[in-house]
């Protein structure tokens, strides 16, 4: 059977940003950083329009740091841009509304950095084509304070109802949460984001240990890809904690950087053994919302 939710009092409530643009730390200890071996790189990171990259992508492969798929958005005032990121969700709608591009509607589809800098949304790419560093984003965010009637152990994290829905979760014969994932991140492989509040930002899978990334079956992830996190337990923070289950969407693409990977926006979390993942191929948010590339 589905599962109940308290969707009819969730609050609807708008949030904006401005298209980020890529930045870097002042001279002279930026723009290189040092991949996993020691070495100087100088390589696109997040932020921008990025016009070749799109969820349903692969997170490996491009010459970049933590790309963002679509585009990214932020505010320059730190309150503002908290709440920004705390109250938009996965799936959310987002309206463009300044510049050539305006009324164009897209998708959150994750949100980025350590320490919660941006919101990252999906548009089509002829749509990113009109659009401009600046442009104004209206998120009509809902999915904060979501909870599951059935299973009050589940904390429901930066996920929409909508997401909820399409993912088609389940409660098992004996009494579990059902949710549907490509694959299963095994605590070890989870690196930078650790400890830090799970209603923002990203936890990062780390990827250089490559045999081990191939023995979890990670090797093949695609930006949008729902995964559980094993033994972690991100109900405040995000933390080892054994039995803890949590599923989280990839919102960045891989990093060459120690302890950094493709980021994991969480989506929901349980400190007990309350989340059964059920690994299923193709659980995309590129194929549950439809996404035009």
């Amino acid at each position: 059977m589905g599962v109940k939710t308290n969707v009819d009092k969730i609050v609807s409530v708008s949030v904006m940003g401005h298209i980020a643009s890529p930045g870097f730390p002042g001279l002279p200890a930026e723009p290189y950083r040092l991949d996993s071996e020691g070495r100087a790189f100088l390589l696109p990171t997040w932020g921008g329009i990025v016009y070749n990259v799109s969820v349903g992508d692969s997170v490996f492969g491009w010459l970049g740091d933590c790309i963002h798929p679509g585009i990214s958005v932020s505010m320059k005032d730190d309150r503002g841009n908290r709440g920004l990121n705390i109250f938009s969700c996965v799936g959310n709608t987002a309206i463009v509304m300044t510049g050539n591009a305006k009324g164009e509607r897209g998708v959150v589809t994750g949100k980025s950095g350590r320490f919660s800098e941006q919101v990252i949304i999906h548009f089509p790419k002829a749509i990113r084509e009109k659009m401009a560093i600046g442009d104004k984003i209206v998120i009509k965010a809902k999915g904060v304070g979501l909870k599951l009637d059935d299973h009050p152990a589940v904390k429901i994290k930066s996920c929409s109802p909508e997401l909820i829905d399409k993912l088609e979760v389940t409660t098992t014969d004996d009494g579990k949460l059902s949710v549907p994932v490509v694959g299963v991140v095994p605590p070890h492989l989870l690196g930078a984001g650790a400890g830090l509040t799970s209603e923002g930002g990203s936890l990062h899978i780390q990827t250089v240990d490559k045999k081990e990334l191939t023995k979890a079956g990670l090797d093949d992830l695609k930006l949008g890809d729902v995964v559980a996190l094993q033994d972690y337990d991100s109900s405040w923070n995000h933390g080892f904690l054994r039995g803890a289950v949590g599923i989280g969407v990839i919102g960045q693409t891989d990093s060459p950087r120690a302890g950094y990977g493709p980021g994991v926006t969480l989506l929901m979390t349980s400190a007990e053994s309350t989340i059964e993942p059920k690994v299923t191929e193709g659980v995309n948010l590129k194929d549950l919302f439809n996404l035009e590339d």
